[in-house]
């Protein structure tokens, strides 16, 4: 049955998935002047500043045809300022659009907008909840790349505990076989026990890893991630951990030939740019599937 909206990676299972991936595969070689959503509008609500999804889901929606209006950072530009609330600007934008891709600060703002939304809401980022297209697009980059989504090794490192990215693709990973993710990160943003908990109840395997090389050595794909000023209280805190975990040259020696490494961006110092020319660098190609992934489930919510 096909889905209304896109909210959270449990909604998905293994025969949608690789449906998804394949229809995926078919946008990217979507004929130039195919427009299977000619004369369809999608408004793209942002709470939070965005350059990568925002420009991705627009992107996805002009390729296919479609329209697009949009609002940057809805939190300071829009009627909220004024104490507009999200389910009255839900219903004004259902009346303008006919699906509504949308990022709030609050985790938890997305089911409110889906309790009175009458188009098709696509989440793009919870608060620190989730950012279910991110982890589609992340788990086709690893098919795209590697050939498979079965046994893997994947290492997650830096800011597990805000990171709606990693949480994500963590849970998205149940409806693989024979995955192995180990977390690397400081104790301070260590992954919640939520994820840890879901992990063990779908039998996934996971464990902690403190030495990033040492669990390099073994990795298929190498997730890094920020660490997130924009979450910690104080800047003290930040600057506790900032820093502790770098991808450079030299530890990109303890990697595997066939692995690739993989960020949601945007970078700030945790990737060397020193590493961007290795061809194991698969974070700008990973940006770039996120197009391809949106027009896919924009395809599929609007036809």
């Amino acid at each position: 049955m096909p889905m209304k909206h896109i909210v959270a990676v449990d909604q998905f299972d293994r025969d949608w998935l690789e449906q998804l991936i394949t229809e995926a595969d078919n946008m990217r070689e979507l004929p130039r002047g195919a427009e299977p959503l000619r004369g369809r509008v999608l408004a793209t609500i942002f709470y939070e500043p965005s350059t990568r999804t925002r420009l991705s889901f627009e992107s996805a929606m002009m390729r296919l045809g479609g329209n697009v209006i949009s609002t940057e950072n809805a939190r300071e530009f829009s009627s909220a300022i004024k104490g507009e609330t999200i389910e009255d600007t839900i219903r004004m934008v259902s009346g303008y659009a006919d699906a509504i891709a949308m990022r709030h600060h609050e985790e938890g703002a997305l089911a409110r907008a889906i309790a009175v939304a009458d188009v098709p809401i696509l989440n793009a980022g919870d608060g620190p909840g989730e950012h279910p297209t991110q982890a589609l697009l992340d788990l086709y980059t690893i098919s795209h790349e590697l050939g498979r989504i079965d046994d893997l090794q994947i290492v997650m490192v830096g800011d597990l505990k805000y990171g709606r990215t990693v949480r994500s693709l963590s849970k998205l990973l149940r409806q693989t076989n024979n995955c192995h993710i180990t977390f690397v990160s400081p104790p301070a943003v260590a992954m919640r026990d939520d994820i840890k908990d879901a992990l063990d109840a779908a039998g996934v395997s996971w464990n902690e890893e403190s030495d990033l090389v040492t669990a390099m050595k073994s990795a298929d794909v190498v997730y890094q991630t920020r660490i997130q000023k924009e979450r910690f209280a104080t800047e003290s805190d930040y600057l506790a951990v900032k820093g502790t975990y770098v991808i450079t040259p030299e530890t990109m020696q303890h990697l595997g030939d066939h692995a690739v490494v993989m960020h949601p961006l945007p970078r700030v110092d945790e990737i060397s740019v020193d590493v961007d020319n290795d061809p194991r660098a698969a974070y700008f190609r990973q940006a770039r599937n996120g197009v391809y992934v949106r027009m896919a489930l924009l395809k599929q919510l609007l036809t």
